[in-house]
C-alpha cells in the first residue's frame, strides 16, 4: 500500500510539474506572439470628407457593430468584464486618451482590415476578418466619419486575460485579429446595392466574426465560456434560419431580438448595431444566407 502511495504521489508531482512548465511555455509562447511584426503591404485609402460619404461612414459605423467596443461616442466602451476578463475598446476620437491621433491614411487601413497596429504588432482582439472585405470606397467612408467625430476622454484599449486563455492563444487555439485573416486578398471591388444575393455575400463579411468564414456557426473561439455557440446560418441540420421564411421574419428579429415564436435571441448578437441596417441590407442578407449550402454546425 505505502509503495503504491508512493508511486501515485510521484505521478502526480511529475504530471503537476509538466502541466507547470507547459503553461510557463505557454505563456512565454503568448508574449512572443502579441510581440511579433505582421509585414503588410502599404496601401492607404484617403479618407471621405463629403456629405454622402460621411453620412455612409455613420452608417457603417452605427450598423457594422463599431459602437459595441467604441460606444457610441467613440470613446472606448467595456465590453466584457467577467471578473477574470476584462476587455475594452479604446477611444478612437481626437481626444485625451486617443490612440488614433497621429494616425496616417494606412494605419487606418491595416487596423480595419488587417488588424495591424501602425507599429506593425497584432491586434489582439478587433473583428478586422468581419472588415477585412470592405471596398476602398466603404473604408474611406468609415474613417471620414472616425476622423470627424467630437473629441472625448478616454483610454487605449483594456485587456486583461486570465492566464489560461493566455496560454490557449500561445499554444494556437485562440488567434489574434492578425491571424485570422488572408492578408494577401485585394479589397474586394464594389456591387450595386440592392437586394440581390450579390450584395448580400458582401453584407454577411459582417457576420464571419462569429459566425465564421463559412457561416455554419459554432463555439466562437476565445470567448467568454458562458457565451452560446454560435448560430449555423447556413441550410444544415439546426439551421438558426429555419424559423425565417420570410426577409419580414428576419428582419424583425434583426431589430428586436426576437425569433417569430416570441423567444430572445442570445445578447451576445450585437443588437445594437443590426437595428440599424437598412431595409435593402436585411433583404439583401436574407437573400444571400438562403443560398447558402448546408454544412453541418461547426467547425465555423
Amino acid at each position: 500500500m505505502k509503495r503504491w502511495l508512493k508511486i501515485s504521489l510521484a505521478t502526480v508531482g511529475a504530471l503537476a510539474a509538466v502541466a507547470a512548465t507547459t503553461l510557463g511555455w505557454a505563456l512565454h509562447q503568448a508574449d512572443a506572439r502579441m510581440a511579433r511584426h505582421v509585414r503588410i503591404a502599404s496601401h492607404p485609402v484617403t479618407p471621405g470628407q463629403d456629405a454622402a460619404s460621411l453620412s455612409r461612414g455613420r452608417y457603417l459605423f452605427e450598423s457594422r457593430g463599431c459602437t459595441d467596443c467604441h460606444g457610441t461616442h467613440g470613446g472606448g466602451k467595456l465590453f466584457i468584464d467577467d471578473g477574470a476578463m476584462k476587455v475594452a475598446g479604446p477611444n478612437i476620437t481626437r481626444g485625451p486618451g486617443s490612440v488614433v491621433v497621429g494616425y496616417r491614411p494606412e494605419d487606418w487601413e491595416r487596423a480595419i482590415r488587417h488588424g495591424v497596429k501602425p507599429d506593425g504588432k497584432p491586434l489582439m482582439i478587433m473583428p478586422s476578418e468581419d472588415y477585412n472585405r470592405l471596398t476602398d470606397q466603404d473604408l474611406a467612408a468609415l474613417v471620414g466619419y472616425l476622423r470627424q467625430l467630437p473629441p472625448v476622454a478616454g483610454q487605449g484599449a483594456v485587456l486583461q486575460l486570465p492566464p489560461p486563455v493566455r496560454a490557449l492563444y500561445g499554444l494556437g487555439l485562440i488567434q489574434d485579429a492578425a491571424a485570422r485573416i488572408d492578408h494577401s486578398l485585394p479589397p474586394q471591388e464594389p456591387v450595386p446595392e440592392g437586394v440581390t444575393v450579390a450584395h448580400g455575400r458582401y453584407v454577411a463579411n459582417m457576420c464571419m466574426g462569429c459566425h465564421g468564414p463559412l457561416l455554419a456557426g459554432g463555439k466562437i473561439p476565445g470567448a467568454p465560456p458562458d457565451w452560446p455557440a454560435a448560430a449555423n446560418l447556413t441550410s444544415g441540420d439546426g439551421s438558426g434560419m429555419s424559423p425565417y421564411t420570410s426577409a419580414t421574419a428576419f428582419g424583425t428579429m434583426m431589430r428586436t431580438g426576437r425569433r417569430p415564436d416570441g423567444t430572445q435571441v442570445s445578447s451576445v448578437m450585437p443588437f445594437g448595431a443590426l437595428k440599424h441596417l437598412s431595409d435593402t441590407d436585411v433583404g439583401a442578407l436574407y437573400a444571400y444566407l438562403r443560398t447558402l449550402p448546408p454544412q453541418a454546425k461547426g467547425p465555423r
